[in-house]
């Protein structure tokens, strides 16, 4: 065979391996490529069948619909109670007032107990007058005057007895007395009730009860918190209005007194209202500065409206002092009427005749607890009713 064509031979056989070679190996090559890109299998993992619980299941693959936009829950209007009536409030005050365990009470109770009537007995009963703040003078005059009446009649049944001295006693209270709020007012105009006292005497709470007893007797009010000095009175005073559904006029703490009681009255006349109650700052009676501006306050409303009412506020606790005070805020501002607050247990009933007496100005309201209706008319049989610890007729 020739040489030449045996090499060639040689040389096409070695051509023909090496291009298998690369062609098995590039084969190869991409599937290698091919299997290390895919992502590894992961088998799933069974997931348990939800229960049974009633309530339809969307659909694998469903869109669920957006939940609808809820609306903000619109603040809630305060709760607007109805105040007690008139009535009911008396008949419980009766009672209240009548288990009262006063010492005039008990100084009546020993009196008309008593086997005889000799001079100690009645040494002590004037005695028990005189610390129920009854003042010397009144107390020696009805000292006598009962003195003179046992005699005259002989009496020694204690039930006759008792009768005179009710008798005796509801005429120094005085029941003649004009105790009606006065609510009289010009045309266009609403009644105006000025809240006057010292500090401590319960007086914005006294001018938000009074505003309940006003609404319940089918006036619409307005009230005024004139007291700027005290951070919590225009606040306090505020509550006291929406619990009846009663409107407050107030200011900012440090503003002046007699702007708030005029944009009071002012806007009093502008709703059409029956009644506007000012609460005005307490004030200690012994500060002059403190009282002219007081009057100031009076003066200002009286620009819009007349005054129809001025309620001095006094603590039946106090006993002498409370009659000072009394004195030089009727100097001050004309009170018209006394409200006496704190009028239970604990309280001295004979600041009820000194301060008549004193003044010529009836107590018109009396309070005898905590409770928002705790606060009603005086009447001058009631009262002695409940002083000597009786309890009243038909109640």
């Amino acid at each position: 065979m020739d040489l030449t064509y045996l090499i060639w031979i040689i040389l096409g056989i070695l051509v023909l391996v090496t291009v298998v070679a690369a062609v098995t190996a590039g084969i190869s090559r991409r599937k290698a490529l091919r299997e290390g890109s895919k992502p590894a299998e992961v088998e799933p993992t069974p997931t348990k069948e939800p229960e049974a619980t009633g309530e339809e299941k969307p659909e694998a693959g469903a869109t669920a619909a957006p939940a609808p936009a809820t609306e903000p829950e619109a603040p809630s209007e305060p709760r607007v109670e109805t105040p007690e009536a008139a009535g009911s409030r008396m008949a419980r005050l009766r009672r209240r007032l009548a288990n009262s365990n006063n010492a005039l009470a008990r100084g009546l109770a020993e009196l008309l107990s008593a086997d005889k009537l000799d001079d100690d007995t009645w040494d002590d009963f004037e005695t028990t007058l005189i610390t129920s703040d009854l003042g010397v003078g009144p107390t020696t005059e009805l000292v006598e005057k009962l003195r003179s009446e046992l005699a005259i009649d002989g009496v020694s049944d204690p039930a006759r007895a008792r009768g005179i001295l009710h008798h005796e006693l509801v005429g120094f209270v005085g029941p003649d007395m004009d105790r009606s709020i006065n609510l009289d007012h010009a045309e266009g105009k609403p009644a105006v009730v000025l809240m006057v006292g010292v500090n401590g005497t319960g007086k914005t709470t006294t001018c938000g009860k009074l505003a309940r007893v006003l609404v319940a007797e089918g006036k619409t009010v307005l009230l005024g918190a004139a007291d700027t000095f005290r951070a919590a009175a225009g606040e306090q005073l505020e509550t006291w209005g929406e619990r009846v559904g009663v409107r407050t006029v107030r200011k900012d703490e440090g503003a002046d007194p007699a702007s708030v009681a005029y944009e009071a009255v002012q806007a009093g006349i502008d709703e059409g209202v029956d009644v506007v109650l000012v609460d005005t700052a307490g004030r200690l009676h012994t500060k002059a500065g403190l009282m002219d501006e007081l009057g100031k306050v009076k003066r200002v409303i009286e620009k819009l409206a007349p005054v129809s009412e001025v309620l001095l506020v006094l603590d039946a606790t106090t006993g002498q002092n409370g009659l000072t005070q009394a004195r030089i805020f009727s100097e001050v501002v004309d009170v018209s009427g006394i409200v006496l607050s704190k009028l239970d247990g604990s309280a001295k009933g004979g600041i009820v005749v000194q301060v008549q007496r004193e003044l010529g100005v009836p107590v018109k309201l009396i309070g005898l607890g905590e409770g928002p209706d705790d606060l009603a008319p005086f009447d001058a049989e009631d009262f002695v009713t409940g002083l000597m610890g009786d309890e009243p007729a038909g109640h």
